[in-house]
């Protein structure tokens, strides 16, 4: 695969750096900052602590330089508070998923009981859930992380994942009164002041979200009902799921981050089911002998089931979105505005 010249030393990736900082730290200072983190974040920065190895005194002197350096051109102290949060959860998360935590920080909105959902197995909140009434449902799965809701949709039979589908596309927002009320639900007691401020949740940006992390096999049959019942929200929906042939959208550089990270026989299976526009883009963000080998394998195998071709494809887009949400990777086109 293609290697990038010019660099004299390798780049550290931000999920490497925060480990490297992190291990720097020591288990008690290191426990306080990973309390602050959300469940995917310590996923990631935990992963990447496990998986450090080999690492010498300059990298470490290096990520250490870069964090002073961050730490001395940016402070929230002083005035501007407000914009200084703004800025920051923007910059970290992007604008859809700060917007809604913006408003719960500044606002004075409460919801403790919801995000302890976010660190529960997917089956656990499915049985917390199953016999609230179904807007209550679709709440909740519009609050959870793609790939957790989609594992709650999973655990619930057709017709109900359809109706919380639907309800979770036509969602738009919901007052932070009916927020805490659902924290009373799950934590049986109240806590913070009411504001008249909604909050924005759902949509059929979040219903395409969850759908992308959904079973191959649940999913066709669950856009096939969506678009019985309404085919305009079906196809916006479609419109905006990143599919694998998004991937056409990808700069090379991204392309040649994520080839770093997929296995050869699942790259294999994968280009089985894909046009050729992408194949020769895979092709050419590899070495000469790579592809060469590449085109090889493609042309000795065999009948791939289509169902075996979706799922590696699966695989390589969920690997793509974990290096999008760090950073290392853009998807483009209709993917993007979704990362």
């Amino acid at each position: 695969m293609s290697e990038e010249a010019g660099d004299k030393k390798p780049k550290i990736s931000k999920n490497d750096a925060a480990a490297m900082l992190l291990l720097s730290l020591g288990e008690a200072d290191a426990a306080q900052i990973l309390k602050h983190m959300g469940p995917k974040e310590v996923q990631r920065v935990g992963t990447a602590m496990a998986q450090l190895k080999d690492i010498t005194q300059e990298q470490v002197e290096s990520v250490m330089m870069d964090f002073l350096e961050s730490v001395g051109k940016q402070t929230g102290m002083g005035i501007g508070t407000d914009d200084y949060i703004k800025n920051m959860l923007t910059e970290a998360l992007g604008k859809d998923k700060a917007d809604s935590l913006i408003d719960r920080i500044l606002v004075g909105g409460n919801t403790t009981g919801l995000d302890t959902l976010k660190w529960m197995d997917g089956r656990a909140v499915a049985e917390l859930i199953r016999y609230e009434h179904p807007q209550i449902q679709a709440i909740v799965v519009s609050y959870l992380e793609p790939d957790q809701a989609a594992e709650v949709l999973g655990t619930f039979d057709e017709k109900v994942r359809l109706d919380v589908m639907m309800r979770v596309a036509s969602l738009e927002s919901i007052q932070p009164q009916a927020l805490q009320e659902l924290n009373n639900i799950l934590e049986k007691q109240f806590s913070g002041s009411a504001s008249t401020k909604t909050t924005s949740i759902g949509g059929i940006k979040c219903a395409a979200e969850i759908m992308n992390f959904i079973d191959t096999n649940i999913e066709a049959d669950l856009m096939d009902s969506i678009k019985e019942i309404d085919a305009d929200m079906g196809t916006e929906i479609e419109d905006l799921m990143f599919v694998f042939d998004n991937l056409k959208d990808v700069d090379d550089k991204g392309i040649q981050t994520l080839l770093r990270e997929v296995s050869s026989d699942v790259l294999i299976i994968a280009l089985k089911g894909a046009d050729t526009d992408l194949q020769e883009k895979i092709f050419k963000n590899m070495s000469k002998r790579a592809a060469e080998l590449l085109r090889d394998d493609l042309e000795a195998k065999g009948p791939v089931k289509v169902s075996e071709v979706e799922t590696s494809q699966k695989d390589i887009l969920t690997i793509a979105r974990r290096l999008a949400d760090s950073g290392e990777i853009s998807l483009g086109g209709s993917g993007e505005a979704m990362i």
